[in-house]
């Protein structure tokens, strides 16, 4: 039976039910079983894998170039292009707000196929998201996923307000409201205290939300951390969870 980057492909995995003569009922089960047994045994196929570390240790120096104005620009020539055109192998996966002011690959001073980039407001987890991350870990090698949030962000802010809001806007917001839900919030305290809360929710719900990234920290081949972003200064600084 062949499998791609560990996952078994869908019309052998028909004529192996048709070889054994799997009722419909049985079929149901055994499918699910293979399904879950090949989500857990995906095995990347980057053959240089950067370690969670020294990923970090990438991002905060091209966050600092890039506070200085001292940016690099690496990875960004015609040559590197075509190379990623073949393959991607992003170091990092980044777990961002959508917000205009935050490009995480500006931001850390990175170039094409550095990083692994999923922005939506308010940077939640949703399932989309984690999906997404699972992929750039469990296929693509990225042994390290930051979830990034920035200061004043509007998605946590309406979260604070818990107001109706129009459209599918709640949606988003709905995924940020458990982060506060025991926050002792003040007028000193309220937005840089509820980012950080909702940063380190996020990284919890990746974690506890996803059998393929739980199986990748417990083998040591997976580190998730929170990180907020300054929009004043454009300094990013880690987030102790």
């Amino acid at each position: 039976m062949s499998q791609i980057n560990g996952f078994i492909g869908r019309r052998d995995l028909l004529k192996f039910v048709g070889v054994m003569g799997i009722g419909a009922v049985a079929f149901g089960h055994r499918f699910w079983d293979i399904q879950q047994a090949a989500a857990a045994d995906v095995h990347s196929v980057n053959p240089n894998p950067v370690s969670p570390n020294e990923a970090i240790r990438r991002l905060l120096n091209g966050n600092q170039r890039f506070v200085h104005q001292q940016r690099k620009y690496p990875d960004q020539t015609l040559e590197h292009l075509r190379l990623v055109a073949k393959a991607q192998y992003p170091f990092a996966a980044i777990l961002g707000c959508a917000d205009s002011r935050v490009p995480a690959e500006i931001v850390f001073d990175q170039g094409l196929g550095d990083l692994f980039v999923v922005r939506v407001a308010g940077n939640v987890a949703s399932d989309t998201a984690i999906g997404s991350l699972e992929y750039s870990t469990a296929v693509l090698g990225s042994q390290l996923i930051v979830v990034l949030g920035h200061k004043r962000c509007g998605a946590v802010a309406e979260a604070i307000k818990n107001e109706p809001l129009p459209g599918r806007i709640g949606f988003v917001v709905e995924g940020i409201k458990p982060a506060l839900a025991n926050l002792k919030l003040t007028t000193d305290n309220t937005s840089d205290e509820a980012v950080k809360a909702n940063v380190k929710y996020q990284a919890k719900k990746l974690q506890e939300s996803s059998g393929i990234l739980a199986k990748l920290l417990d083998a040591g081949k997976l580190k998730i951390v929170g990180a907020c972003y300054d929009i004043d200064t454009g300094k990013v600084n880690l987030v102790n969870g």
